[in-house]
């Protein structure tokens, strides 16, 4: 049986309508003839309507290989086309439609969009010190996703892909909104052919299916657990790896291996670090008997492990500040752990050129138990956790006066900004910045500074507050 109906060929059987409300046009160029016929007849096997003529009456226009500009463009010039009311979609709202034996719901991944990059691209500079990211990523789903994937390159000490994963969320957390189609991302900063892909990926999909590999991952969720212990890093959760160990619970019945103070310390109180505690709650306990320093904290008022920067305006103290902390703590028998460092620091070794080097003042990595019933309205504990104590990790520095506002630059922010900071210092300042002092190379000099926004004034570089910073 051979038939012509409603401008649709249709060989060996009737045809009939079932979806009533749908025109589809299927457009040629870039598809050819024979398999635009192939799934016209594809189509209208299912129930669906599709036209042979581009006209207002199509409701879903499908297009398979073609770039997204020049299709809006061949679009626009159908006169008798209602742009606004048709969905222009990319071959696998098709495919999709097809397999489901209906028309499937529009999704993002299935638009083919015209995208203008110029309203994202006009403030993105490369340079996270340059950007202003607040606390609402519009980026999410792909950020998540690039920060398993730079996680998992750290744990492999791979640290190039690991920096530009990082690099690239950092950017998209400071978007004033979302990328929703491939065209948005071409002229981004901080993206590479990986990157691309992983996003296109999302976009098509929903997910990247490389990071629901990895989350599933034996080794990968072996390392996070691993590596969350307090001094245990990649090497460490390697070698327990490749020896079979899989828990905590395997590390402390393996009697071949020694954990250090640190590990020891790190892996008893590991379960308790779960819970959140508040700054305001830390700042009680250090505060010494006499002299009382000066301890500034930046960030969140809530999280698992506190940075304090500790000084007074007592010029010559700055070295027997951390020990006299130290000694009030014991007193107290909060402490549970203390990994204490002296000063290195020599004004004539610098400036430091190593990223890597960082601070060569005085400092101090502690653990602390916080009991609930010495603390003002409790501990902010999770629904239905009934222990009447938490471990907090509190990392102490201690730098002179003179060089207070660099040190609390340093501290504050993600590694990422700082590792900007410092990048943009060097390449576009003929500068050096660390955590101690900022270099003029071409004036030969240190500048002085008093407050961070005296470090920006050098630069050249806006001042942008603490919370704005932290991509």
């Amino acid at each position: 049986l051979i038939s012509l109906k409603k401008n649709r060929l249709q060989v060996g059987v009737q045809t009939f309508v079932k979806f009533e409300d749908v025109r589809v046009y299927l457009v040629e160029r870039k598809m050819g003839r024979s398999r635009r016929s192939f799934l016209t007849q594809l189509g209208t096997s299912k129930g669906f309507i599709v036209e042979d003529v581009l006209s207002d009456k199509v409701t879903h226009v499908v297009s398979e290989n073609s770039q997204a500009a020049s299709l809006w463009k061949w679009l626009k010039e159908c006169a008798s086309m209602d742009l606004p009311n048709v969905h222009v979609l990319d071959i696998s709202w098709f495919t999709d439609s097809m397999r489901e034996g209906r028309p499937v719901a529009v999704e993002t991944r299935h638009l083919i969009q015209v995208c203008s990059t110029h309203t994202l691209m006009a403030t993105v500079s490369q340079y996270a010190c340059q950007r202003r990211t607040t606390t609402e990523n519009n980026n999410k789903i792909f950020t998540d996703a690039f920060e398993v994937l730079a996680e998992s390159y750290e744990f492999n000490e791979i640290e190039g892909r690991c920096l530009a994963f990082r690099r690239a969320a950092s950017m998209l957390k400071s978007l004033p909104r979302a990328v929703r189609c491939l065209g948005e991302m071409q002229d981004l900063p901080c993206l590479g052919e990986h990157t691309k892909a992983v996003m296109e990926e999302i976009l098509q999909c929903g997910c990247s299916f490389e990071v629901k590999k990895l989350l599933s991952d034996e080794r990968y969720q072996t390392f996070k657990l691993f590596t969350s212990v307090f001094g245990v890093g990649p090497k460490t959760a390697d070698k327990w790896h490749r020896r079979g160990l899989r828990s905590f619970s395997d590390i402390l019945a393996d009697r071949s291996i020694h954990l250090n103070r640190m590990q020891q310390s790190g892996t008893s109180t590991s379960q308790h670090f779960h819970s959140f505690a508040s700054k305001r709650h830390v700042i009680r306990f250090l505060l010494v008997p006499s002299e009382a320093p000066y301890a500034r904290h930046r960030g969140k008022e809530f999280g698992h492990d506190v940075d304090f920067i500790v000084t007074t305006p007592e010029l010559g103290r700055e070295e027997s500040l951390l020990p006299e902390v130290i000694d009030g703590l014991k007193k107290q028998g909060i402490l549970l752990y203390c990994d204490y460092h002296a000063s290195t620091f020599d004004v004539a070794k610098l400036p430091i050129r190593r990223f890597e080097a960082m601070d060569h003042f005085a400092k101090c990595f502690l653990i602390l138990r916080l009991e609930g019933s010495r603390v003002e309205g409790g501990l902010n504990s999770a629904e239905g956790d009934g222990r009447g104590w938490r471990a907090v990790r509190v990392d102490l520095v201690s730098p002179p006066m003179d060089h207070y506002a660099f040190a609390l630059l340093g501290w504050t922010g993600s590694r990422q900004f700082e590792r900007d900071l410092r990048r943009f210092a060097g390449a576009k300042r003929g500068m050096l910045l660390d955590n101690h002092a900022l270099y003029d190379k071409t004036k030969n000099e240190f500048l002085a500074a008093e407050t961070e926004k005296d470090i920006f004034a050098h630069l050249g570089l806006e001042y942008i507050e603490p919370w704005q910073r932290n991509a």
